[in-house]
C-alpha cells in the first residue's frame, strides 16, 4: 500500500512538472509586474496559523509546488531550470511582503505567460490558504 501511495506522488509530480513545461513556458520577466486586484490584496485568511494548519500546508507544498520552487521555496526545483522566467523565491523579502490576500489570489489565479498555473480549480480555498501559512514559515526554515 505505502509503495502505491509513493508511487502515486511520484507520477503526480511528474505530471505536473511536465504539464508546467510544456504547457506554460512562455517568455516573460519575473520582475515584471504580476496585477493583483485591489480587493484581493486586503482579504484576510480565515485559517488560524497553527500547526495543523501549516503541516497541511507543507503536505501540499511539497505535492503541488516543489517542482517548481523547491522544498525551501528558493525557486530551485527540478522543473526551474527549464523555466524562463524562472520560478519565484518564496523565502525572498519581495515574497513574504506580499499579504496573505496576495499569495491567495496568486496560488488560486496563476500567472498569464509563465509557469505558474491556477490552483482554484485544482486546491480548495482552505487548501490554499494553508499553502499561504506554510509559505509563511519559509524564510525561518532557511536560515
Amino acid at each position: 500500500m505505502k509503495k502505491k501511495k509513493e508511487l502515486y506522488h511520484y507520477l503526480k509530480i511528474i505530471f505536473i512538472s511536465i504539464f508546467l513545461v510544456a504547457g506554460f513556458n512562455f517568455t516573460q520577466a519575473q520582475s515584471s509586474s504580476w496585477a493583483v486586484p485591489k480587493a484581493a490584496i486586503s482579504v484576510q485568511n480565515p485559517l488560524a496559523k497553527d500547526a495543523t494548519s501549516i503541516a497541511i500546508g507543507k503536505t501540499l507544498y511539497k505535492t503541488y509546488c516543489s517542482p517548481c520552487h523547491g522544498d525551501k521555496g528558493k525557486g530551485d526545483g527540478p522543473a526551474s531550470a527549464s523555466l524562463n522566467p524562472k520560478p519565484a523565491d518564496h523565502t525572498s523579502e519581495m515574497v513574504q511582503a506580499e499579504s496573505d490576500g496576495t499569495l491567495y489570489y496568486k496560488l488560486s489565479e496563476g500567472h498569464v505567460h509563465t509557469a505558474m498555473p491556477p490552483f482554484k480549480a485544482v486546491l480548495s480555498a482552505d487548501q490554499r490558504w494553508a499553502l499561504v501559512n506554510f509559505m509563511r514559515t519559509l524564510p525561518n526554515k532557511n536560515k
